[in-house]
């Protein structure tokens, strides 16, 4: 049984830095897409950012690129995403999703491609 234990978000004022973690457990391979979705009232869940954790590969959304970074801890199972240059707009639920695929590419930012779900966390970015 996989799962995921999310720690971390929270308010921050914009231009400020969170930081998110997941750790992960039950896997059976070590070939994961494993990140970070995020759902704000009125719109559809969105990919964020995601890492294939065989190869270290990693995929983001257009809106946060250059802005967000996610890593991985082998040792602990832990994906996170360091969020830095925050904007209102991205004040949302963010949701730890991990799925065991041998490829992320082409579907890594489709929530319907993942089976696992953090129970999500608030961030909050005020102008």
């Amino acid at each position: 049984q996989v799962q995921l234990a999310e720690s971390g978000g929270g308010s921050v004022q914009a231009g400020g830095s969170l930081r998110l973690s997941c750790a992960a457990s039950g896997f059976t391979s070590v070939s994961n897409c494993m990140g970070w979705f995020r759902s704000a009232p009125g719109k559809e869940r969105e990919g964020v950012a995601v890492i294939y954790t065989y190869k270290g590969t990693t995929y983001y959304a257009d809106s946060v690129k250059g802005r967000f970074t996610i890593s991985q801890d082998y040792a602990t199972n832990t994906v996170s995403l360091q969020m830095n240059s925050l904007k209102p707009e991205d004040t949302a639920v963010y949701f730890c999703a991990a799925e065991q695929l041998s490829d992320c590419r082409g579907t890594w930012y489709s929530a319907r491609s993942y089976d696992y779900w953090g129970q999500g966390t608030q961030v909050t970015v005020s102008s």
